[in-house]
Order: C-alpha cells, then structure tokens, then sequence
C-alpha cells in the first residue's frame, strides 16, 4: 500500500479537484525508468544542523539518516550517485558575485568556534567514485555544472533527487532535471526544510507537475525491483 504523502493534511480538496482537472492524479504509479542515478542535494553540516544560520536540526538530521539508508541501498546496486554542496574549499568566502542576490542581509554571522559548514554530513559522506558536484552560490545543481553531462555520460534516464532544502536548491534541482527531460523521483523522507508549510506544499506541487514524491520504501523497492529485472535480463 502507498505511503500516506506528506501533504495530505494540509492541501484542501479543492486545489486536488484544480489540478486533477489538466494533470494526472495525486494517487498514480510513478513513471520513473530503467536507469536511475542518486543526487544529494547540499546535505552539509550547514543546512542540517541548527547551529548554524541555515540550519534545521530537527528535521536536518532524520533526513541524513533517511538518505544513508537510500545510499547504502544504491551503493548496494552500483547506481551512479552525485552530491552536491556549493564550494571545493569549504572555507571559501564567496565574493558578492558568486554569492548572488539571496535575500540573506539580515542573517546572523556563522559563531566562530564552529567549523566551516560546507562540508557534506559525515553519515553520509561521498565514497571513491562518486561526484561531488561544486555549485557556488546558485540553487540548482545544474545550474552552471557538469551534472547534466555526467548523467547523460552513465545512461541515465531517472534521478533520484534528495536534499535540502526542499522548497529551494532540492526544487531547482528537480525543475532543471525535468527541464532535462529526466524522470524524477523524491522521496520525501530524504528531502527537508526549515519551514514545514513550505516542504509540503513544495513536494506537492513538484509532485503534480514535475517528479513522482513517494516514501524511502518504496523508491527503494523501485530500485531492486529495477535493477534486478536488468540484471536477470
């Protein structure tokens, strides 16, 4: 049985009847294919961990957890996998350009025991042969990267898209893989937000239009089931 989506106590029915009226329903097999390549989107200490500006503890860090167990899964049936974080140096200062025009006047400084923030979570960390994708300061992971070309490299058709946050760089992600006529797939156990109003509503909305958002089980039962119908084949 399906897994409960994360929105279903928040989307009045009257935006489900809107949309059901031009798109495929909410509730509807995913259309994902053979081919799938993992893509973790800035999972850094900075975004997970509360301590920092950007950071969100309480929903941060099940969502490393969530993404270890996809990883290990995807590690298991030699999928490509990608990560993504915004610079090779962590300790980079972003001149005003490369920073670009995010609404972060007001944001409080980084305190300066703590270590540099740009560093993927340690649980989850880049293993020998997978990428690491540099972004700078811009939202999607393909936005000015090789991360296109890379995929089309390993013949893949579907992206497994994970991350934070959510309602930004996880979202620009997926419309940019999209826009790259890749299926997508999301699930929502691996992708979190500061705010849980926009988390919803943008798996929502991503999943009526762009992206097939189902649990960690399922994407998961869908990579075996995948892989070793390839394999026997």
């Amino acid at each position: 049985m399906a897994a409960t989506k994360p929105w279903a106590d928040l989307i009045p029915s009257d935006d489900l009847a809107s949309f059901n009226r031009g798109f495929d329903p909410a509730e509807r097999p995913i259309t994902a294919g053979s081919k799938p390549a993992i893509v973790v989107v800035d999972m850094t200490i900075a975004f997970v961990d509360s301590a920092y500006p950007t950071g969100h503890s309480e929903t941060g860090w099940p969502a490393v957890d969530a993404n270890a167990k996809l990883l290990e899964a995807g590690r298991k049936l030699g999928l490509p996998i990608f990560f993504t974080k915004a610079y090779a140096d962590p300790e980079h200062k972003p001149t005003p350009a490369e920073r670009g025009k995010w609404k972060t006047g007001g944001r409080k400084p980084v305190a300066s025991e703590l270590p540099p923030g740009d560093v993927i979570a340690p649980a989850i960390a880049p293993q020998e042969g997978e990428i690491v994708i540099n972004k700078g300061g811009k939202p999607s992971g393909f936005f000015g990267t090789p991360l296109a070309s890379f995929l089309i490299d390993a013949g893949v058709d579907t992206v497994i898209v994970t991350g934070m946050t959510t309602s930004g760089c996880v979202r620009a992600t997926v419309l940019d893989a999209f826009q790259y006529n890749f299926n997508v797939v999301i699930p929502f156990e691996c992708a979190a937000d500061r705010s849980q109003i926009s988390h919803k509503v943008s798996l929502f909305d991503l999943h009526m239009k762009y992206a097939d958002v189902i649990s960690l089980d399922e994407t998961i039962d869908y990579l075996e089931s995948t892989v070793v119908e390839l394999t026997a084949a």
